[in-house]
């Protein structure tokens, strides 16, 4: 009899590609098993996940406003919907374990799952727990953190320690620069800024950067730009102005193993997936946390490295005045960035997707 998994949350990249990770490594330890998604209907997911070759169900369910606003009071309305439809997917689908990355996609599904008897995997991405799997904990049997000292939200007999699960082409990027260069069209004679604010785009980043880019253009760097779809044609009307080459414009990377090679220096939002990433790639960073992300958790974990000297932060603020200057100076640094790249090396976990996988299929098997 086939083995099944439920795989649920999305929302962002910072949730779905672990998620993707997850899947990969429990089909390349048992091509045997049977990997349904279930996301939030119009989030991300339900674009990506079928381009990673899974099937995906979309539940109604949305996240609450932080802010007031009329489309809070449809909450408990979707909420409940979700539910119903969660209890449909599990009852049709009939998996031995369900697991979920965080998001509120991943609520109704996990609960209705361990409502049925089906044993709940939890995947905490970031130093700071989210109310989500907060919740979910309780009736979770296991769950996998990618921070130390998380005893602070969860009962330790359930936790372990194994990191987050990445994208595995993002594991070995070392050999990849001459291709990486020649495929964004970027030269091997200039230093490249590499600059990412997740995969929705970040305004304070987008915005620093357009405000500096003439000026990184002038001292003879060469920007490597992932903008969102929100910025991408002010950023292509930026570069249209400078009449330069140097600066490459993207609403969405896909080849990040790619453009990580090809970076000197990164600037990035810290999500979980990005710092993550970032540790494994190793690569001098300025991190520009997100500040109204839940419980503040970017600034959390923009800490856990900053605090290692593991790379520079930026508050969203002030990044308007300092990022610019702040990736200059770093970028013509180069014992900094040695200094950064030793002490970020030393925090990346490359088995953490396979190493949850395994947990995964014990489950499954107990």
């Amino acid at each position: 009899m086939a083995k099944k998994v439920i795989i649920s949350g999305g929302g962002t990249g910072g949730h779905i590609y672990p998620a993707i990770a997850i899947a990969n490594a429990i089909q390349k330890l048992d091509q045997e098993v049977e990997v349904l998604f279930v996301g939030a209907l119009g989030k991300m997911e339900m674009e990506k996940v079928p381009r990673a070759g899974y099937r995906i169900v979309g539940l109604p369910i949305v996240g609450i406003k932080r802010s007031l606003s009329p489309e809070n009071l449809m909450f408990p309305f979707k909420l409940i919907n979700s539910l119903l439809k969660a209890r449909e997917v599990v009852k049709d689908f009939k998996p031995d374990v369900a697991v979920g990355v965080g998001g509120f996609a991943s609520g109704p599904l996990l609960m209705m799952a361990s409502l049925s008897g089906v044993p709940t995997l939890i995947q905490e991405q970031n130093s700071y727990a989210g109310i989500t799997n907060k919740l979910l904990a309780k009736r979770a049997a296991k769950i996998c953190v990618a921070y130390p000292n998380m005893e602070a939200f969860f009962s330790k007999e359930k936790l372990i320690l194994l990191g987050n699960p990445v994208r595995s082409d993002i594991v070995n990027v070392v050999n990849k620069r001459a291709l990486a260069l020649t495929h964004f069209g970027l030269s091997e004679e200039r230093k490249t800024l590499f600059v990412m604010g997740g995969s929705l785009g970040a305004r304070s980043i987008n915005e620093s950067i357009n405000a500096g880019l003439k000026k990184l253009v002038d001292l003879g760097y060469q920007v490597l730009w992932q903008t969102g779809k929100g910025f991408i044609s002010n950023a292509n009307e930026s570069i249209k102005v400078l009449g330069t080459d140097r600066v490459k414009a993207f609403e969405f990377i896909y080849e990040m193993d790619l453009a990580y090679a090809a970076a000197d220096v990164v600037v990035s939002r810290a999500g979980a997936l990005s710092v993550s990433e970032l540790c494994l790639v190793a690569k001098p960073a300025i991190l520009v946390p997100f500040p109204a992300a839940s419980e503040d958790h970017q600034t959390k974990n923009a800490l856990s490295l900053t605090e290692q000297n593991a790379a520079l932060l930026v508050k969203d603020h002030v990044a308007g005045n300092e990022l610019v200057d702040k990736a200059i100076s770093l970028l013509e640094d180069t014992d900094l960035q040695n200094t950064l790249i030793t002490n970020i090396s030393k925090l990346g976990k490359p088995d953490a997707a396979e190493n949850i996988a395994k947990q995964v299929l014990r489950l499954i098997k107990d």
